[in-house]
């Protein structure tokens, strides 16, 4: 039977490179774990180490023991902390990881509020455009923007979002507004991207579900792109064309008519803010403290300012475009490239 010296045995060698190294982590001599590490390969009947004489490396059935090594050891220290919580006030680590600009925005006050709430819980907050692999056990959950690719995974929805396309009163007054998704072609469209493609693609669906089409695939492009969202944002203050943006960070300039929302009646609908927890053992409950942060999160969230945004400037004030051009239009079936996750949130 494989005992929680096994684990640490094993998880020291394979962490520390070496057995003299694992066994000055463990406070033991390098006779002693060659010794139980060869004890341990033979009761199993594999190896879990290839051995040379300048390194050691992990078989696969060593990256296989590790890997549920560490969740078990996790398993092992949650089971602690919540049988401590049950006898007294909250306590123990918790990992969230957030997109980038919200989390700085929204999340990291809700973070810090709670913690001065419950002092005996640390939090490590890590911000991120690319998605965290929850499943490897280095997050506890995330505060998301949009569907995680990985499943199995569970979701709570804390939020609604949308992204709408603005674009300054200036811009409006020069080039006029679209009508219609397909004249965002017409326009200068401020595109966030993390790839090489000249063109980015926004798929738009109609908030009157009686529309058809219920979603229009226009692809964009313009003179001016970035990989940050918090400078095309900028961009589109100072009028250097349209943007597609989540309401949560626009919303005062739309409510103070720095920016305009266009075409009203469209939006993408896949930015929604959701607390993400990596699946657990049958049965088995959330620590009381990511239950208490879950909580504290939907009460923070619970009436967001964003959603009761409306444009300061109307759109029937701005002119028509003067120019027509040829449309591109692509269905919701196109393989066009698309804009960046991260950065247009």
């Amino acid at each position: 039977m494989i005992e929680h010296r096994d684990l640490q045995l094993v998880l020291a060698v394979a962490d520390q490179g070496s057995l003299a190294a694992a066994a000055r982590a463990l406070d033991t001599e390098p006779p002693a774990v060659t010794k139980r590490l060869a004890a341990l390969e033979s009761r199993l009947g594999l190896r879990l180490f290839h051995r040379t004489t300048r390194r050691l490396g992990l078989t696969d059935e060593g990256e296989i023991f590790c890997a549920r090594a560490r969740e078990l050891q996790a398993g092992l220290a949650d089971l602690e902390t919540e049988l401590q919580e049950r006898v007294g006030e909250p306590r123990g680590l918790i990992r969230l990881a957030s997109t980038l600009g919200f989390g700085r925005r929204w999340v990291a006050p809700a973070i810090a509020d709670f913690q001065a709430r419950h002092p005996a819980v640390e939090v490590q907050l890590q911000l991120m455009e690319q998605w965290p692999d929850l499943g490897t056990g280095s997050f506890d959950a995330a505060v998301w923007l949009w569907q995680p690719p990985e499943g199995g995974v569970v979701m709570r929805k804390l939020a609604a979002n949308r992204r709408v396309v603005v674009a300054s009163p200036d811009y409006l007054r020069e080039h006029g507004a679209p009508q219609h998704p397909a004249e965002l072609t017409h326009h200068h469209c401020l595109v966030v991207r993390e790839h090489d493609s000249r063109y980015a693609t926004w798929r738009l669906t109609a908030l009157d579900r009686r529309r058809r089409p219920a979603e229009v695939a226009v692809r964009v492009s313009g003179p001016l792109s970035s990989n940050s969202g918090e400078v095309v944002r900028d961009w589109a203050l100072t009028g250097r064309g349209l943007m597609l943006r989540s309401l949560w960070d626009v919303h005062e300039a739309l409510a103070d008519g720095r920016l305009v929302q266009v075409l009203p009646d469209y939006a993408m609908l896949d930015a929604d803010v959701h607390w993400v927890v990596r699946p657990r053992a049958a049965g088995a409950p959330l620590p009381w403290r990511l239950r208490l942060l879950q909580d504290h999160l939907v009460g923070w969230l619970a009436d967001p300012p964003w959603l009761r945004t409306t444009s300061h400037t109307p759109q029937a004030t701005m002119p028509m475009p003067t120019k027509a051009s040829a449309v591109r239009v692509s269905p919701k079936s196109s393989q066009a490239s698309t804009a960046v996750h991260g950065g247009t949130r």
